[in-house]
Protein backbone atom coordinates (compact mmCIF):
# COMPACT_ATOMS: atom_id res chain seq x y z
CA UNK A 1 0.00 0.00 0.00
CA UNK A 2 1.43 3.34 -1.36
CA UNK A 3 2.45 5.53 1.95
CA UNK A 4 -0.22 8.72 3.09
CA UNK A 5 1.43 11.71 1.86
CA UNK A 6 0.68 14.38 4.37
CA UNK A 7 1.35 18.01 4.14
CA UNK A 8 1.31 20.75 7.44
CA UNK A 9 -0.62 24.17 6.57
CA UNK A 10 0.60 26.35 9.09
CA UNK A 11 -2.41 28.89 9.57
CA UNK A 12 -5.99 27.77 10.67
CA UNK A 13 -7.97 30.94 9.06
CA UNK A 14 -9.48 30.96 5.19
CA UNK A 15 -6.48 31.55 3.70
CA UNK A 16 -5.69 28.30 4.97
CA UNK A 17 -8.81 26.50 4.07
CA UNK A 18 -8.13 27.57 0.32
CA UNK A 19 -4.46 26.22 0.91
CA UNK A 20 -5.52 22.95 1.66
CA UNK A 21 -8.03 23.33 -1.13
CA UNK A 22 -4.45 23.53 -3.52
CA UNK A 23 -2.71 21.08 -1.56
CA UNK A 24 -5.20 17.78 -2.17
CA UNK A 25 -5.49 18.94 -6.15
CA UNK A 26 -1.42 18.70 -5.71
CA UNK A 27 -1.70 15.32 -4.33
CA UNK A 28 -1.78 15.30 -0.93
CA UNK A 29 -3.58 12.47 1.09
CA UNK A 30 -3.72 14.57 4.14
CA UNK A 31 -4.03 17.72 5.51
CA UNK A 32 -3.27 19.12 9.17
CA UNK A 33 -3.76 22.35 10.10
CA UNK A 34 -1.15 23.97 12.86
CA UNK A 35 -1.23 27.25 14.32
CA UNK A 36 0.93 28.45 17.27
CA UNK A 37 -1.90 28.06 19.83
CA UNK A 38 -3.25 24.90 19.13
CA UNK A 39 -6.55 26.22 19.28
CA UNK A 40 -8.03 25.62 15.84
CA UNK A 41 -5.58 22.70 14.80
CA UNK A 42 -2.45 21.39 16.24
CA UNK A 43 0.10 23.14 17.75
CA UNK A 44 3.32 23.59 16.25
CA UNK A 45 6.49 22.52 17.59
CA UNK A 46 10.13 21.69 15.97
CA UNK A 47 9.59 18.40 17.37
CA UNK A 48 6.68 17.11 15.00
CA UNK A 49 7.25 14.39 12.37
CA UNK A 50 9.09 16.04 9.51
CA UNK A 51 5.93 16.04 6.77
CA UNK A 52 6.38 19.02 3.82
CA UNK A 53 4.63 22.58 5.02
CA UNK A 54 3.42 25.53 3.61
CA UNK A 55 2.89 28.87 5.55
CA UNK A 56 -0.87 29.72 4.80
CA UNK A 57 -0.51 33.67 6.44
CA UNK A 58 -1.86 36.30 4.06
CA UNK A 59 0.20 39.27 6.05
CA UNK A 60 3.73 39.61 4.49
CA UNK A 61 5.66 40.11 7.51
CA UNK A 62 4.17 37.48 9.30
CA UNK A 63 4.44 35.28 6.44
CA UNK A 64 8.09 35.48 5.89
CA UNK A 65 8.76 35.38 10.22
CA UNK A 66 6.85 31.72 10.43
CA UNK A 67 8.71 30.67 6.95
CA UNK A 68 12.17 31.36 8.39
CA UNK A 69 11.05 29.36 11.78
CA UNK A 70 10.00 26.60 10.31
CA UNK A 71 13.34 26.30 7.66
CA UNK A 72 15.16 26.37 10.67
CA UNK A 73 13.49 23.52 12.82
CA UNK A 74 14.21 21.30 9.25
CA UNK A 75 10.88 21.64 7.56
CA UNK A 76 10.47 21.05 3.69
CA UNK A 77 8.72 24.19 2.33
CA UNK A 78 6.42 23.23 -0.46
CA UNK A 79 4.63 25.65 -3.32
CA UNK A 80 1.15 25.12 -3.74
CA UNK A 81 0.41 26.00 -7.24
CA UNK A 82 -3.51 25.45 -9.29
CA UNK A 83 -3.50 23.20 -12.20
CA UNK A 84 -5.70 25.97 -13.41
CA UNK A 85 -3.17 28.39 -13.09
CA UNK A 86 -1.29 29.30 -16.97
CA UNK A 87 2.22 29.57 -16.37
CA UNK A 88 5.11 30.49 -19.60
CA UNK A 89 7.54 27.60 -19.63
CA UNK A 90 9.79 30.22 -19.64
CA UNK A 91 8.88 32.11 -16.16
CA UNK A 92 10.83 31.25 -13.13
CA UNK A 93 8.99 30.09 -9.89
CA UNK A 94 11.39 29.68 -7.25
CA UNK A 95 10.93 26.56 -5.18
CA UNK A 96 10.49 28.18 -2.01
CA UNK A 97 6.83 28.31 -0.27
CA UNK A 98 4.32 29.92 -2.68
CA UNK A 99 1.35 30.22 -3.52
CA UNK A 100 -0.42 30.47 -6.80
CA UNK A 101 -4.24 30.20 -6.83
CA UNK A 102 -6.99 29.59 -9.95
CA UNK A 103 -7.01 31.21 -13.15
CA UNK A 104 -3.92 32.88 -12.03
CA UNK A 105 -1.76 33.84 -15.34
CA UNK A 106 2.42 34.24 -15.08
CA UNK A 107 3.92 35.60 -18.66
CA UNK A 108 7.13 35.09 -20.20
CA UNK A 109 9.99 35.40 -18.01
CA UNK A 110 8.55 36.56 -15.49
CA UNK A 111 9.87 35.75 -11.58
CA UNK A 112 8.15 34.82 -8.48
CA UNK A 113 10.18 34.86 -5.57
CA UNK A 114 10.09 33.36 -2.58
CA UNK A 115 7.01 33.03 -0.22
CA UNK A 116 4.71 35.00 -2.75
CA UNK A 117 0.82 34.85 -3.09
CA UNK A 118 -0.49 34.83 -6.15
CA UNK A 119 -4.46 34.85 -5.41
CA UNK A 120 -7.31 33.87 -7.47
CA UNK A 121 -7.45 35.64 -11.16
CA UNK A 122 -3.87 37.81 -10.64
CA UNK A 123 -1.90 38.37 -13.99
CA UNK A 124 1.31 38.66 -14.04
CA UNK A 125 3.02 39.85 -17.53
CA UNK A 126 6.32 39.20 -19.11
CA UNK A 127 9.06 40.30 -17.53
CA UNK A 128 7.35 40.74 -14.20
CA UNK A 129 9.65 40.27 -10.78
CA UNK A 130 7.14 39.14 -7.51
CA UNK A 131 9.29 40.19 -4.66
CA UNK A 132 9.74 38.36 -1.62
CA UNK A 133 6.75 37.69 0.18
CA UNK A 134 4.73 40.07 -1.81
CA UNK A 135 0.86 39.21 -1.98
CA UNK A 136 -1.21 39.88 -5.20
CA UNK A 137 -4.67 39.73 -4.26
CA UNK A 138 -7.46 38.64 -6.24
CA UNK A 139 -7.74 40.23 -9.83
CA UNK A 140 -5.06 42.46 -9.55
CA UNK A 141 -3.11 43.11 -13.00
CA UNK A 142 0.39 43.88 -13.68
CA UNK A 143 1.59 45.13 -17.03
CA UNK A 144 4.74 44.27 -18.59
CA UNK A 145 8.68 44.42 -16.68
CA UNK A 146 6.83 45.55 -13.91
CA UNK A 147 9.38 44.81 -10.76
CA UNK A 148 8.12 44.40 -7.20
CA UNK A 149 10.20 44.89 -3.95
CA UNK A 150 9.99 42.71 -0.54
CA UNK A 151 6.51 42.27 0.99
CA UNK A 152 4.36 44.16 -1.09
CA UNK A 153 0.37 43.96 -1.24
CA UNK A 154 -1.58 44.97 -4.52
CA UNK A 155 -5.02 44.85 -3.67
CA UNK A 156 -8.55 43.40 -4.84
CA UNK A 157 -8.48 44.48 -8.54
CA UNK A 158 -5.81 46.82 -8.70
CA UNK A 159 -3.44 47.36 -11.68
CA UNK A 160 -0.15 48.87 -12.24
CA UNK A 161 1.05 50.05 -16.05
CA UNK A 162 4.11 48.86 -17.38
CA UNK A 163 7.99 48.98 -16.90
CA UNK A 164 6.76 51.01 -13.38
CA UNK A 165 9.46 49.60 -9.82
CA UNK A 166 7.71 49.48 -6.39
CA UNK A 167 10.60 49.49 -3.17
CA UNK A 168 9.84 47.39 -0.66
CA UNK A 169 6.87 47.21 1.53
CA UNK A 170 4.25 49.64 -0.71
CA UNK A 171 0.54 48.42 0.00
CA UNK A 172 -1.71 49.57 -3.15
CA UNK A 173 -5.64 49.65 -2.74
CA UNK A 174 -8.32 47.67 -4.09
CA UNK A 175 -9.19 49.04 -7.49
CA UNK A 176 -6.26 51.78 -7.96
CA UNK A 177 -4.11 52.19 -10.81
CA UNK A 178 -0.59 52.94 -10.09
CA UNK A 179 1.17 54.56 -13.06
CA UNK A 180 4.63 56.22 -11.68
CA UNK A 181 7.50 54.11 -9.58
CA UNK A 182 7.03 53.73 -5.89
CA UNK A 183 10.16 55.17 -3.69
CA UNK A 184 8.77 55.54 -1.16
CA UNK A 185 6.83 52.62 1.19
CA UNK A 186 3.66 53.69 2.31
CA UNK A 187 -0.07 53.26 0.88
CA UNK A 188 -1.50 54.25 -2.26
CA UNK A 189 -4.66 54.43 -3.40
CA UNK A 190 -6.47 56.19 -5.91
CA UNK A 191 -6.74 56.45 -9.97
CA UNK A 192 -4.01 57.62 -10.71
CA UNK A 193 -2.88 55.80 -6.91
CA UNK A 194 -1.58 58.75 -4.60
CA UNK A 195 0.12 57.67 -1.21
CA UNK A 196 -1.81 58.56 1.67
CA UNK A 197 -0.08 57.15 4.63
CA UNK A 198 3.24 55.91 5.42
CA UNK A 199 2.45 51.80 5.84
CA UNK A 200 0.76 50.89 8.47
Amino acid sequence: MAETKKIYIYGCGGHGLVCADVAILNGYDEVIFVDDEGTKGLKFSKDLPKFDIFVAIGANNIRQNIYQKVLQYGFNLVNLIHPSAIISPSATIEQAGILIMPAVVVNARARVEKGAILNSSCVVEHECVVGEFSHISVGAKLAGNVSLGKRNFLGINSAILPNLTLVDDCILGGGALLATSLQESGVYVGVPARKIKEKL
